[in-house]
């Protein structure tokens, strides 16, 4: 069974190149919102339920509860534990994952479509979402690895740039928080049931669906997997971030090599200034060797083997960060670089030559990412949940293309503002 889900995985890659897939919606009874793409090329059903229980919906001195919650789901559910769960799994060749983020916590399901193995895995997916056992034991044994894998970060320059940036960059938002051994310390097996309750309800889920299947047996699963959750809310809004003071924080460190970080909020999910954001970010530091840091700080100076720029929109404002490493005596140096370099890019934008490539890069490469069903689930997963148009994928090409560096100069100005810019630099002289 192992080996035939393996062929079927290599086989992806064939799944929906061109233009984008036909993306169905709807509400499940249950109260979930559900996002389905019917995808008949190999016998594979992917899951993916999403949840608003991120990070962020974690008490203040309790950050870590989401993670840990998110991750003893599938450690023990009904009568099951987690040896048995991973067994039942390896029975009929089926893969569950997920994580946590800020935003929200998710469980996912691979599952080949025949009738047996789908029913089963989709069975104990549904236990493992309806029915977690949170055992006192298994909580303590993942709280001493957590707290053990926070000590041995905290002693790492590059994992103490990214706590501080983001403590910095959003002082009194719950996206600024984040674990420490203390905090996990303090969370009981009593948080993860309540935040469980109050977070794990079907109106705050969102489930991505795609494969082989038809749209009745897709709200079949849906409603399955969410109608016995429990009954919390609908998802609170997470209240709106506030641009910093400017702030410059260094931070000694003895490494030889300095960690340096800057940027702000930036944007949110679904933000009209998205795609103008990204193609002109491709063009300042996301586009890798071609980018203008890249050729001024690494290849004409020698600063740094590698700078980059990115933005990550959240449902709140996510940040839009530049980071580098450099030699401790090249700090200030290369930080000057940096800074000359983006206040250049602001005040004319990209050339006309610049925004050619990036164009025909990212639209060009665009069904590159999507081009198998696990990749396309992710974004399913993501319009789902932040309500992006259900058009989203077919109008991406169209919208890179029709980028201009009027464009790209306008979108900077609104969301990149210097004044605001937190820096966080460790062990830099």
């Amino acid at each position: 069974m192992k080996r035939i889900l393996l062929a079927c995985l290599l086989g992806a890659a064939a799944t929906l190149v061109q233009a984008g897939p036909k993306i169905e919606h709807w509400t499940a009874p249950s109260g979930a919102r559900v996002v389905f793409v019917e995808s008949r090329v190999v016998p594979i059903v992917d899951v993916q339920v999403d949840f608003a229980a991120g990070g962020a919906y974690a008490p203040a001195d309790k950050a870590g509860l989401a993670g840990l919650t998110r991750s003893l789901l599938d450690m023990g559910a009904g009568e099951l534990d987690e040896e048995k769960i991973a067994d039942r799994l390896a029975d009929i060749g089926a893969l569950l994952g997920g994580g946590a983020d800020q935003d929200r916590s998710s469980i996912s399901l691979r599952s080949l479509s025949s009738p047996r193995e789908r029913e089963a895995a989709l069975d104990l997916m549904r236990l493992v979402l309806q029915k977690p056992v949170f055992s006192a034991d298994v909580l303590a044994r993942e709280k001493a690895r957590t707290i053990a894998g926070i000590r041995e970060a905290d002693t790492r320059p590059a994992s103490i740039a990214a706590k501080r940036f983001a403590a910095a960059l959003y002082p009194a938002h719950p996206y600024g928080r984040v674990p420490t051994a203390e905090s996990v310390e303090r969370v009981g097996r009593d948080d993860l049931v309540a935040f469980y309750k109050a977070h794990y309800g079907a109106r705050r889920a969102t489930v991505s669906i795609i494969g082989d299947l038809s749209r009745a047996e897709a709200e079949a699963i849906a409603q399955r997997l969410t109608d016995g959750l429990p009954d919390a809310p609908a998802e609170v809004s997470l209240p709106d971030t506030a641009l910093p003071a400017k702030n410059t924080v260094r931070i000694d460190h003895p490494a030889t090599q300095a960690h340096i970080h800057l940027g702000l909020p930036a944007v949110r999910r679904g933000d009209p200034d998205s795609i103008p954001l990204l193609v002109g970010n491709y063009i300042l530091g996301g586009g890798g060797f071609v980018s203008r840091l890249m050729k001024e700080v690494r290849e004409k100076r020698g600063y740094a083997y590698s700078v980059h720029s990115y933005f990550q929109p959240q449902k709140q404002l996510g940040p839009f960060q530049i980071g580098l490493q450099t030699k401790r005596e090249q700090a200030a140096a290369a930080l000057k670089v940096v800074e000359d370099v983006l206040a250049e890019f602001l005040a004319r934008g990209p050339s006309e030559e610049e925004l050619r490539a990036a164009r025909r890069n990212l639209a060009d490469g665009f069904p590159l990412r999507i081009d198998s069903n696990r990749k396309l689930l992710e974004y399913l997963a993501v319009i789902g949940f932040y309500g992006l148009p259900l058009s989203y994928l077919d109008d991406f090409p169209r919208k890179v293309e029709a980028v201009t560096v009027a464009d790209i100069r306008a979108a900077f100005a609104r969301h990149v503002k210097p004044e605001h810019f937190v820096t966080v630099i460790v062990g830099g002289e």
